[in-house]
């Protein structure tokens, strides 16, 4: 494994209070700073490695609709076969002493939990959680309270036959009979980075040598939530589907919102690949990857019962405060971009009453549809369509809501 500081960086913790877990069960917290919500930790028995929920899966807890819920996740990157299967060794490379790794990193990584690293995603998904009352056709609401990091480092991949530029990068040449006992024979790159608090908020710092730092705006969210798909097929963890996985949405941090469309009893929430940061398109294969505790608001929407977005949802869809975000999946980029178009002008349409013609000439005049990532089999478009300019539809239907009131 190729490592990319030019020396392991002995202040890698930095003063930063590693966030261990909090119980070994997932339960309602009584005490402490998550006094009132359920707690999720990733233990053998809470998480799923390289796959997602399907039909069949077992719920680790259930909670009522409205519940706030904590996860704790671990990153992938730092605990796979091509970096040794063994993170406090891997760290330790790094500068970063056996205490400053997560003890339930260690954990799975220790276990005999299968993880085929050419066939299984590289993820590990917490979860899922049920939702009390959920049945296919309601939605879920999932709303991103919180994110902090665990750690104060994170890591940065290319790997072979993966990325945007995959047989240029990595420049490094496999050899024969890699595994995790020899993880030097994949010949994939990691860049390991450090993070830090500022006054202006954290940035991530890459070495650059010479006694040269790039030093960037960290800007953290989940690149893995969603609801299980309705099939008993074992569901990879790379490529998203409507009901949301490896989305991959860098808008979709704290204060944001996503509604998933449930498919399943339970709606089987789940969530895990934690970015600290990543730039649109996510090129290189990862993002800046690390591990963070998510605190979470899970409520249901009923069929029929609830003012939903555009109307309806059937594919997963974001709102921040500012934007409404709609999404495009496919294999191929050309066609995401269609399907990121197409449900644009479904969404303007239905919530906001205009001819689809006429929003299709707004989209193109005032929408930016940005490249979410094209590294995940399924790669994403997702469009940015700005609330502010729709002011006078929402002043209309508040007046038509207090005249019938009247």
């Amino acid at each position: 494994m190729a490592l990319a500081a030019d020396e392991p960086n002995a202040d890698a913790l930095g003063g930063f209070d590693v966030l261990q877990p909090l119980a070994d069960a997932p339960q309602k917290m009584a005490d402490g700073d998550y006094a009132g919500n359920y707690y999720v930790p990733s233990t053998v028995s809470t998480v799923l490695w390289g796959y997602l929920p399907n039909n069949s899966a077992e719920a680790v807890l259930s909670v009522p609709s409205g519940s706030t819920v904590t996860f704790d996740t671990i990153s992938h990157e730092g605990i796979l076969e091509d970096q040794g299967r063994d993170p406090v060794a891997y760290f330790a490379k790094l500068g970063v002493p056996a205490d400053g790794v997560l003890e339930d990193a260690v954990a799975i990584t220790g276990s005999d939990m299968p993880h085929d690293f050419k066939h299984d995603g590289p993820h590990i998904v917490t979860g899922p959680v049920a939702i009390e009352g959920a049945e296919p056709g309601d939605v879920l609401k999932v709303e991103v309270i919180k994110l902090e990091p665990r750690v104060p480092y994170g890591v940065i991949s290319n790997r072979h036959g993966k990325g945007a530029l995959p047989g240029e990068y990595p420049k490094t040449e496999p050899e024969p009979d890699p595994s995790a006992a020899h993880p030097e024979r994949y010949g994939n790159v990691s860049v390991f980075a450090p993070i830090e608090k500022t006054d202006d908020g954290w940035v991530g710092v890459l070495e650059a040598g010479k006694g040269r730092q790039i030093r960037f705006p960290l800007h953290p969210f989940m690149g893995i939530m969603g609801v299980a798909p309705d099939t008993d097929d074992k569901v990879n963890s790379v490529p998203p589907m409507r009901v949301g996985g490896n989305a991959d949405i860098n808008d979709l941090g704290a204060g944001s919102t996503v509604y998933y469309p449930v498919a399943v009893p339970g709606a089987m929430f789940y969530t895990g690949d934690s970015h600290f940061t990543q730039g649109d398109g996510e090129v290189a294969l990862t993002a800046l990857e690390g591990s963070m505790r998510a605190t979470l608001k899970l409520t249901l929407l009923k069929s029929g019962q609830a003012e939903l977005p555009g109307k309806q949802v059937d594919k997963l869809l974001g709102e921040t405060s500012d934007y409404w975000i709609t999404v495009g999946l496919d294999p191929d980029l050309d066609l995401a971009m269609k399907d990121a178009v197409r449900e644009s002008i479904r969404f303007l349409h239905q919530q906001y009453d205009i001819e689809e013609s006429l929003a299709l000439a707004y989209l193109s005049a005032a929408t930016d549809f940005e490249v979410s990532q094209v590294v995940d089999k399924t790669k994403g478009i997702h469009a940015m369509i700005r609330k502010a300019d729709f002011a006078d539809f929402d002043t209309a239907v508040r007046s038509q809501t207090e005249e019938a009131a009247r």
